[in-house]
C-alpha cells in the first residue's frame, strides 16, 4: 500500500485493471485420468494413493473406472489446484486432463 501512494504522490498515473467475473476460473473443475496401455493398473493404483491420499479401496476403484470406461474423474475443485493435480499426474506418466464441471 505505501509504494503506491509514494507512486501517486509523485503524479504518476496508474492504469485502471479491468475486473471481469470469470466463469472459467470460478466453476469447479475435474482432473480426469484417461486410459493409456502402457502404466500396469498397480501402478496407477499407487499413484492415486500417493497424489490424492485415496484410501486403496477409493483407488482401485478410480482405477477400474478408467481401464473399464477409458477415463475416470478423481477430483473435482479450484483449477489452480486441478492444474496442479494434472502437473503431478503427467510427472508419474499418467495421461490426464482437465475440464469444466458442467
Amino acid at each position: 500500500m505505501a509504494n503506491l501512494s509514494i507512486i501517486r504522490n509523485a503524479g504518476v498515473d496508474l492504469p485502471d485493471i479491468e475486473v471481469r467475473d470469470s466463469v472459467s476460473t470460478d466453476l469447479p473443475w475435474n482432473v480426469v485420468v484417461h486410459n493409456d496401455p502402457v502404466n500396469l493398473m498397480s501402478y496407477v493404483t499407487k499413484v492415486f494413493v500417493k497424489v490424492f491420499g485415496f484410501s486403496e479401496a477409493k483407488a482401485k476403484k478410480h482405477m477400474l473406472e478408467v481401464h473399464q470406461k477409458g477415463r475416470s474423474i478423481v477430483w473435482s475443485g479450484a483449477r489452480e489446484r486441478a492444474e496442479f493435480y494434472v502437473q503431478q499426474l503427467h510427472g508419474y506418466l499418467l495421461l490426464s486432463t482437465i475440464e469444466k464441471n458442467s
